[in-house]
């Protein structure tokens, strides 16, 4: 990957305005701007620029959120576009080879993604020589956070990954994206186990995330991706089920799905209300609960559960999320009884009884064979994590069939190719 600088301006509003950009450009120029080796100097100028992670991440339809949220939904049939003239979603609807190099959401989950890598280093790094290491390590482990999301969301799209930032950079296979994002959690939960996140250092980012949590529940998932079933199903069990960490939102700072899609009903929608995008024999019990939390009739987007208004929390995982990874876990190891019973405690939890209001209330499953309980875990990920982003990486380790999917990798942007001779070939499909 090409490097991608940006100049930090101390000055709140500027650095606001400059992580708006979402070109790919070798060098962000703001004579205002303080030099890059001073930016992480500071306590102060480090934590303009890890606040600043989050905004590349969620804010707006450039953003990491709208663009995996979205990609995903559309090559896993989880989405429709109720509008061709939005060209980028409508390639991605079309998939195969209508998707190619020029698709903007591609572009912009790239080239956001690699500027999240490379600021969220010069955080981590910068923060370690900072004296007063509670508040050191709670820089370290929030700029965490979005490098490992970051480098996830590369992982779940491409089959390579950069092997850094860098002109001419290599590749690896994405299999080492999900180790990278692993060994990155775990020097975070290593400082902070050694010392505390300072509540000084708390207060001065934006609410909403649990740090820890988050870091044990994004191990769980990137765990899981990489087959590495004990420690997915550990880190899956220290996650709190009960403790929120969420991306939040004001009428500001917008939702990015509700500004782009609920909002407009212009854009992308629900599939529909009954199937989610599933085919026969995974398809949702009608009385199933989670329908009427993701999706609505009350306008043509349909879309409701996290995406229902403008300042609706985005949550960075949910508990049924690490329900289901255990339940994978224990069947993937041939522990059925205990696989069952992770399963059964989505399928009949009550909206009441999980903190986003996400419950199936059904009876709980009969599966006995590990195929058909693995099969059920499949079904309840596809409705428990509807437009998650998730599906397309959980319908490759179900090996479900292309057929069910619009594209199984995406190609790699042009933006890249044209700038690096080491881009790998793109996939066929």
């Amino acid at each position: 990957m090409k490097k991608y600088f940006i100049k930090i301006n101390l000055v709140g509003a500027l650095v606001l305005l400059l992580l708006s950009e979402t070109s790919c450009k070798k060098d962000y120029t703001n004579p205002a701007a303080v030099p890059e080796n001073k930016a992480f100097s500071s306590s102060q100028a480090m934590t303009g620029v890890a606040i600043g992670l989050q905004r590349w991440y969620t804010a707006g339809r450039a953003s990491n959120l709208y663009n995996r949220v979205t990609i995903n939904g559309l090559l896993t049939s989880e989405l429709t576009v109720l509008n061709q003239g939005n060209t980028g979603e409508y390639q991605l609807q079309l998939g195969g080879g209508s998707v190619d190099g020029t698709n903007t959401l591609l572009g912009g989950l790239w080239t956001s993604s690699n500027k999240i890598i490379y600021d969220a280093d010069n955080v981590i790094s910068s923060a370690a020589s900072l004296g007063d290491k509670g508040y050191a390590n709670g820089l370290i482990g929030y700029a965490t956070i979005f490098k490992a999301l970051a480098i996830g969301d590369l992982a779940m799209f491409w089959e390579k990954v950069p092997a850094g930032i860098g002109a001419a950079v290599s590749f690896n296979d994405r299999a080492q994206g999900f180790a990278n994002a692993l060994a990155a959690i775990d020097n975070a939960l290593s400082a902070i186990s050694a010392n505390a996140i300072s509540s000084a250092f708390i207060t001065n980012i934006p609410g909403g995330i649990d740090i820890p949590n988050a870091l044990h529940a994004l191990k769980a998932r990137f765990s899981l991706f990489s087959a590495n079933y004990s420690q997915a199903l550990s880190e899956a069990t220290t996650a709190s089920l009960t403790v929120k960490s969420t991306f939040n939102f004001t009428t500001v700072n917008l939702n990015p799905i509700f500004e782009t899609a609920t909002s407009t009903n212009n854009v992308t929608a629900a599939i529909d209300n009954t199937t989610l995008g599933l085919p026969a024999g995974l398809q949702p019990d009608p009385t199933d609960k989670r329908l009427a939390f993701y999706t609505t009739t009350a306008y043509n987007s349909k879309i409701a559960g996290f995406a229902a208004t403008a300042t609706t929390a985005w949550p960075i995982y949910l508990p049924g999320e690490m329900t289901l990874i255990k339940a994978e876990a224990y069947a993937r190891q041939n522990d059925l009884a205990n696989a069952l019973t992770e399963l059964n405690k989505v399928v009949t939890k009550q909206p009441g009884s999980d903190p986003y209001g996400v419950g199936a209330g059904l009876p709980p499953s009969a599966a006995a064979t590990q195929a058909d309980i693995l099969n059920e875990v499949y079904k309840n990920r596809c409705i428990e994590l509807y437009m998650s982003g998730l599906k397309l990486e959980d319908m490759r380790r179900f090996d479900r069939p292309n057929s069910e999917k619009k594209r199984n990798f995406l190609p790699y942007p042009f933006l890249e190719r044209d700038n690096n001779p080491n881009t790998p070939p793109d996939p066929t499909f």
